[in-house]
């Protein structure tokens, strides 16, 4: 008897999960590309790695072996943004497809994290060394050089100075009351991300995207991605518990609500949620 073919969504993420399962081997180019696969299993997340590579070389050959990090860097800054016309997306910054980098290769317009993950996959082509930063509000790259760290912003290539950081850095600083005797030094949110942190951050762009148009389906895949990349974050286990819930799936969303009720007793959110979790067990019983 044939065993019959499995559904394309299963088969997207049981490739994904093979980008992502451990720090060690963790590929975050293409598994961020592959993230467009929930929109179009047909997507080919290698070939978009191939297409920056290309780039890259492409680049690199311009180089002269002796050229300095400083000289490279400046090359960098005119090859992506002026020759390949890499830009944000102003006109349309809150667009799923800003977050899918196949579309982004095309349109050659992007939100900060898409447009960092291909410049840097080209800096590294040309032998810089540079590094995304998970900024408060504006994902951002710093390039070590010689002389020091540059921090860099993905959308047009401008160098930053530390006023204009710190700048950028106050609503943030207010808001979360990180001012006075509590301000953090700006070091601190200028520290390189890991790659599971990128990824991260790239799937919580989506998410709340989906979340704003209560697109529930979407949101599912969303964070069905970002608990095979933060299996330990318990919160999005919650938050995907209370999208199944809206899609009637019982009985997943009673086992995500009850992992979370038991790594997180003491949340604030327990006692309302415990009585949802009842709720949820009953509806899946009856169903």
């Amino acid at each position: 008897m044939q065993t019959p073919p499995r559904p394309a969504e299963s088969l997207t993420l049981d490739y994904f999960r093979t980008l992502v399962a451990d720090d060690a081997h963790f590929i975050l180019l293409e598994a961020a590309a592959a993230v467009a696969q929930d929109e179009d299993p047909q997507v080919d997340a290698m070939s978009v790695v191939s297409q920056i590579d290309e780039w890259g070389q492409r680049l690199f050959r311009r180089l002269a072996a002796d050229a300095a990090a400083q000289q490279r860097l400046r090359l960098l800054n005119h090859y992506f943004f002026k020759e390949l016309g890499f830009a944000g997306n102003l006109n349309d910054y809150y667009a799923s497809c800003n977050s899918h980098l196949h579309h982004v290769l095309e349109s050659r317009r992007g939100i900060p994290i898409t447009l960092a993950l291909v410049y840097m996959e080209i800096a590294r082509c040309i032998g810089l060394k540079v590094q995304g930063i998970s900024f408060p509000g504006h994902f951002l790259v710093k390039c070590s050089l010689p002389q020091g760290e540059v921090v860099i912003d993905p959308i047009n290539g401008r160098s930053l100075s530390r006023d204009e950081l710190d700048e950028r850095l106050q609503p943030y600083r207010q808001q979360r009351g990180l001012v006075g005797d509590y301000e953090v030094p700006l070091g601190l949110f200028l520290q390189a991300a890991e790659p599971r942190d990128i990824l991260a951050r790239l799937l919580r762009n989506l998410k709340e995207i989906h979340r704003a148009g209560e697109d529930w389906h979407r949101m599912k895949q969303v964070l069905d991605r970002l608990v095979m990349v933060l299996p330990e974050d318990w919160h999005e286990r919650r938050d995907r518990a209370l999208v199944c819930a809206e899609l009637e799936q019982w009985a997943t969303a009673a086992e995500d609500l009850q992992t979370y009720l038991e790594q997180c007793p003491g949340a604030e959110d327990a006692p309302a949620l415990r009585e949802r979790l009842q709720e949820l067990q009953r509806m899946a019983r009856l169903h």
